[in-house]
């Protein structure tokens, strides 16, 4: 068994997203992981240590999933849970009362109000820093803090961390490093071999890919951080659901093939933002002036999907909205279909407004998740809706 799982870490990425090990039945060699309906699981001999017992604790539609995205990202263990945001919060409860966190500034809306509204209530403190300023994050260490949370690139202005530099320094003050990769997935970015302890996806938007279905997963670096995450997940019940944990695998198949497809529309699409008269700034790391260009590279195999531009104005990215065609105007990335979004008033409405502006979360900025329509009929869609 040692010997196969090794020819499977050693295979190619887009091998292993169609041969990860569960893509067929054993019993019946039906070439899909059967989707096991069932709450419970006869127990021949209780004194047995039985595998699975009752699904919440484990269900081999959904372990097939966890094994899937543990071989993706090279981790130890995978969890599946029933969003992103309940991927997180599992993370964040390995925390205890007393515990200090420090948190990329501009990150994702749902975890800003996590850190910022319930956390609190949990007395776990959080600082919000730029990351891209290693000395901001060191500076923010306390004598309680225990983790580090990380989003790079940020959402929705694509910040870029230097995760190496962040887990390095962490690692020597015993710090717990957990990184949301849901923008570059696997494919393109692998935290842990970066040093970081946790990775996390809200495996709604890439991964899935088709907007069908609402996930969160989760990968542990070493056996330590599987048992107590495990007890979480179980202790919690926040689990993925047996048909979405099989769709999820459905939809994770053509992951790279989707990724590659996607990046060079969106390369297209930020070029021409930047030259177009009606844009104020872009944001997407492929861009020759961004400032974590090189730092990006360094880490990540691609520049991912996900364009953000400033418009100047909420009156006028109100505009572009409403006179789009092809895209959906829409809370989500990452799908076939391409979405623009508004995070003022979408993913980072959470985020108060002096907050949002701090962080360059503007009135005028929109976020262009490039989904797989010709990139022609996106820009001429686009330049129609600039010209109102």
């Amino acid at each position: 068994m040692g010997s196969e799982n090794n020819n499977f870490k050693q295979r190619q990425f887009a091998t292993k997203l169609i041969h990860f090990g569960k893509e067929i039945d054993p019993a019946t060699g039906a070439s899909s992981t059967p989707i096991y309906q069932a709450s419970t699981f006869h127990q021949a001999d209780v004194d047995a240590n039985q595998e699975y017992d009752y699904t919440r604790s484990g269900n081999p539609t959904r372990q097939a999933l966890e094994d899937y995205i543990t071989l993706l990202e090279g981790g130890t263990r995978g969890f599946a849970f029933a969003s992103g945001m309940a991927a997180i919060s599992a993370a964040f409860m390995l925390l205890s009362a007393g515990d200090h966190v420090i948190c990329t500034e501009d990150v994702y809306g749902g975890t800003y109000r996590l850190l910022s509204t319930i956390m609190t209530r949990m007395n776990v403190e959080t600082t919000f820093v730029d990351m891209t300023d290693l000395d901001k994050v060191k500076a923010a260490l306390k004598p309680n803090t225990k983790a580090v949370f990380l989003e790079t690139p940020s959402n929705p202005t694509l910040k870029i961390t230097d995760i190496a530099a962040v887990t390095t320094w962490a690692k020597e003050h015993d710090l717990l490093t957990m990184l949301d990769n849901t923008f570059m997935t696997p494919y393109h970015q692998r935290p842990i071999e970066l040093g970081v302890d946790i990775v996390l996806h809200s495996a709604t938007k890439f991964l899935g890919g088709h907007s069908d279905v609402t996930a969160g997963l989760a990968v542990v670096a070493n056996d330590s951080l599987s048992r107590r995450m495990k007890q979480v997940q179980n202790g919690l019940g926040t689990i993925l659901g047996v048909s979405d944990s099989w769709l999820l695998m459905r939809g994770m198949k053509t992951l790279q093939t989707r990724m590659e497809a996607h990046e060079v529309s969106a390369n297209r699409l930020a070029s021409w933002l930047s030259a177009h008269p009606g844009v104020e700034h872009v944001y997407y790391p492929g861009l020759e002036f961004h400032p974590g260009r090189a730092i990006h590279e360094k880490q990540s195999r691609g520049y991912g999907a996900v364009v953000s531009f400033d418009v100047g104005s909420g009156e006028r990215a109100k505009q572009v909205l409403a006179k789009v065609q092809i895209p959906l105007v829409a809370v989500s990335l990452g799908a076939v279909e391409s979405i623009l979004s508004y995070p003022a008033m979408m993913s980072h409405a959470a985020m108060p407004r002096e907050v949002r502006l701090e962080r360059g979360i503007t009135d005028g900025l929109i976020r262009y998740s490039v989904g797989l329509e010709h990139i022609d009929d996106l820009l001429e869609d686009l330049e129609q809706a600039l010209q109102g």
